[in-house]
């Protein structure tokens, strides 16, 4: 919606502005009943001037504030899309259900929602009141020589009593007609403006996890062709390759330093096809492409030098590199157990949590993991950041140390 295009009045954006400014009434209402009934104490207590009151009312209104913005934002966000705003996102993070309120009274954009609720509930009134006035004087002056045959008639600027004396009235109310429509889109503009900015993600930050979401899938796409090439191209020319080996080997008499040199050739490209099996699978595991996350991490089990055990319970496949995360993570984290914990045995646990995919490892070692002891700790978060998660660790000295990353689901 442009107020200054010239077409403005052709195109949908007046009724669009108009949409947006009514539908704002019954939000504003709603909103103001359980905000009102917050901020009751505090009106006590300016009206009786009874300061004990103020207290309560400020802890009412911050501590229960974001349980009534939070909900607030979401019907705003929608209500953009009026204005033509479309998939204006919100700047919380993703949180598990026990989380919830902790993440959401620790969030910047919480805070954000609670602004924008206030603004919406002092300002927005004064606004729509002035918009009112001025509809509500419009109107009154197009109608007003109808209105004098019972007598004089108020009409904000002056009073009336004649057909003659309403007409000068009547023609400016006519000529400012068309110019309410860009009031209108004015001032749905200058709303839609506040919403963005109080409800929304940044586009510096919006472009930026944009970009990180494209590297991210372009790395794995990446790491997908790699896998292939080698998987496809030269394990199978290895492969071939030591055939040959094998045959030749065959034909040459034993105990002839030829034949020792092809033996040792053929041992070679065994050990070297072994080294580029590891290599593939450290990439992406075909079972990981093929069966899934759970199946992926149960064999990394199977293959960990401490005994570990799986649960996993996950409805559907997440997002590709969402599932290459997850594995690394693990994988990166039993490596941790057997090289520095000292642990007897490890769990490891796969869950998705609303939109989120939990991934804990614990294990019974000795703990005191930390990003500053060379575990490799940093490169994980890195990794698990850019991925659009966050790592969490809980390591004391003497253990348990658990690890935990929360993960997007898509």
């Amino acid at each position: 919606m442009n107020v200054l295009d010239r077409r403005y009045l052709l195109t949908a954006g007046p009724w669009r502005a108009i949409a947006y400014l009514v539908s704002t009434v019954p939000v504003g209402v709603a909103a103001a009943v359980p905000f009102g009934l917050l901020g009751l104490p505090v009106l006590l207590a300016f009206s009786r001037l009874q300061p004990v009151w103020v207290v309560p009312g400020v802890v009412l209104v911050v501590g229960l504030g974001p349980l009534v913005a939070v909900p607030l934002a979401q019907v705003e966000r929608a209500r953009l899309r009026l204005l033509g705003y479309r998939g204006v996102r919100s700047g919380h993070r993703p949180a598990r259900a026990e989380h919830w309120l902790r993440t959401r009274y620790t969030e910047a954009a919480t805070w954000r929602e609670v602004a924008y609720a206030v603004l919406l509930l002092t300002a927005g009134p004064v606004l729509y009141g002035a918009l009112f006035l001025v509809v509500v004087l419009v109107v009154g002056w197009v109608l007003a020589p109808l209105a004098v045959g019972d007598g004089p008639v108020a009409l904000g600027l002056g009073t009336v009593s004649t057909v003659s004396e309403a007409l000068p009235y009547t023609v400016t109310a006519l000529l400012a007609l068309p110019v309410l429509p860009y009031l209108f889109g004015v001032a749905a503009w200058a709303h839609g403006a506040v919403a963005r900015a109080l409800l929304g993600e940044s586009e510096e930050l919006v472009e930026v996890t944009r970009s990180r979401a494209r590297l991210v899938d372009a790395f794995e796409a990446e790491r997908t062709r790699i896998e292939r090439d080698l998987h496809d191209g030269a394990q199978q020319r290895l492969v071939s390759l030591s055939l040959q080996l094998g045959v030749a080997r065959m034909l040459i008499d034993e105990g002839t330093p030829a034949a020792e040199a092809v033996a040792d050739a053929h041992q070679q490209a065994k050990n070297l096809m072994v080294e580029v099996r590891e290599l593939i699978h450290g990439i992406r595991p075909q079972l990981l492409t093929e069966l899934g996350l759970p199946d992926a991490v149960r064999e990394l089990a199977d293959r960990s030098a401490v005994p570990v055990t799986v649960h996993a319970s996950l409805p559907g496949r997440p997002a590709s590199h969402v599932e290459g995360t997850a594995y690394f993570v693990v994988a990166e984290a039993l490596t941790n157990v057997a090289k520095h914990s000292g642990a007897s045995s490890a769990t490891v646990t796969l869950r998705r949590d609303g939109t989120l995919l939990t991934v804990l490892v614990s294990d019974d070692g000795c703990g005191g993991a930390s990003p500053d002891r060379g575990t490799g700790l940093t490169g994980l978060a890195d990794r698990v950041a850019a991925a659009g998660g966050r790592l969490l660790l809980s390591s004391p000295d003497g253990g348990p140390t658990t690890l935990g990353v929360e993960l997007p689901w898509t």
